[in-house]
């Protein structure tokens, strides 16, 4: 018989040690974003399904939580990203002509994990720059992600580069249905050359070719050098080739110790991106090798089928509870230990500490003071007939 207590696979309790360390990471991402000027906002965990799957791919839709509503009959989703949210409240609640800066953090619900290892209820850190088409969007959301990894003590922290105009421009007037164009987008992104040559074999000699390479151009600079010599000499490819250049170019002044890459054939979310995107690695406590921690780029399109189709750009933290494995884990806050009374003094005493952001843990009659997530350091003694607060011993 199964437990009633036991949660759903890939669900798990945030506990009191690692939720401290969350919301301390939480803070400090927000802190970060809102030193670039971004904006906070909370949208809602469920919405009308249509509204939450509008312009996204076919992997968001089989993400998603489905459920009817029982007040209208609607359907409605559990929110499985965030961006598409945003773009709703830029098109819609906010309606500004100029730039528009959001930023959130809150979870999300997964109906399937992205692995064998990843939660269906990431709390999910992201943030979205609306109506500037220029790189210098690119760039900032990018600068903006390594702020945040680095502010949470993620070192070292390795950035891959990639566009989806590449395959856009290799594919210029090839007949492929929207379902031929996933597979063969999610077989770039897996590496499967045979996939990929058998979902390929109605495009000309050309493209195939070109597929093909794609397969092999990932590393460092040289990557877009041979990109050069074996694409097609097509106007969209020779854009996202510079633009690739120029991010890179202004990556590396900004942060001369970050390891830039390529991959050309990472085309994973190939749907939802219209332009530039990154994907940023870092190694975890101990140099622990973890998946990628954040994803971004532009995609130009999501406030389409909200009625303003404007620029976008941006990117997320994939979840903040992986970061815990990756920061560095700070000490437990220390604590006032204080005996429990009813003397108005020490009651009074005890009040102006926790005013004054001190905390005072009072040890309950009958039980020794817990210390697992606070350490007593002082303790709240009485002198002379006053409370004062004194060191305490270790131990």
């Amino acid at each position: 018989m199964r437990s009633a207590w036991l949660l759903p696979e890939h669900v798990a309790d945030v506990l009191p040690h690692e939720a401290r360390h969350l919301e301390a990471i939480r803070r400090t991402l927000l802190d970060r974003a809102r030193a670039y000027g971004f904006e906070f906002v909370i949208p809602p965990l469920v919405e009308h399904l249509d509204a939450l799957l509008t312009g996204t791919g076919r992997e968001l839709d089989l993400r998603t939580f489905k459920l009817v509503d029982q007040l209208s009959g609607r359907s409605l989703g559990i929110r499985a990203d965030t961006t598409p949210q945003a773009a709703r409240i830029d098109a819609h609640l906010l309606n500004r002509d100029g730039i528009v800066r959001l930023c959130y953090c809150g979870p999300v619900l997964h109906a399937r994990p992205a692995d064998a290892a990843a939660s269906r209820e990431p709390l999910q850190f992201g943030a979205e720059i609306f109506g500037h088409a220029g790189l210098e969007a690119d760039l900032e959301a990018a600068e903006l992600a390594l702020d945040c990894l680095g502010a949470v003590g993620v070192v070292p922290l390795v950035i891959d580069l990639a566009d989806a105009r590449v395959l856009r421009g290799v594919l210029a007037g090839v007949p492929l249905d929207p379902q031929a164009l996933q597979d063969l987008a999610q077989a770039l992104a897996e590496k499967d050359a045979a996939a990929l040559s058998a979902i390929a074999a109605p495009a000309g000699a050309e493209a195939r070719a070109a597929l093909a390479a794609l397969l092999r151009l990932y590393g460092g600079d040289e990557v877009l050098a041979a990109a050069d010599e074996v694409l097609p000499q097509r106007p969209l490819v020779r854009q996202a080739l510079a633009d690739l250049r120029w991010m890179a170019g202004h990556l590396r002044v900004a942060y001369p110790g970050l390891k830039i890459g390529f991959d050309l054939a990472d085309m994973g979310g190939y749907a939802y991106y219209s332009g530039t995107r990154f994907a940023i690695y870092g190694g975890g406590k101990a140099g622990a090798a973890l998946g990628a921690l954040a994803r971004g780029g532009r995609y130009d399109e999501v406030g389409a089928a909200f009625g303003r189709n404007r620029p976008a750009v941006g990117f997320s933290l994939v979840d903040l509870k992986a970061l815990v494995a990756a920061a560095p884990t700070s000490p437990p806050p220390g604590a006032i230990l204080s005996p429990w009374g009813e003397a108005p003094e020490l009651r009074a005493a005890v009040r102006r500490l926790r005013e004054q952001g001190e905390t005072v843990v009072a040890a309950l009659p009958g039980h020794a003071p817990e210390a697992a997530a606070f350490v007593c350091d002082r303790e709240l003694i009485q002198v002379d007939g006053r409370w004062v607060v004194a060191s305490r011993p270790a131990g």
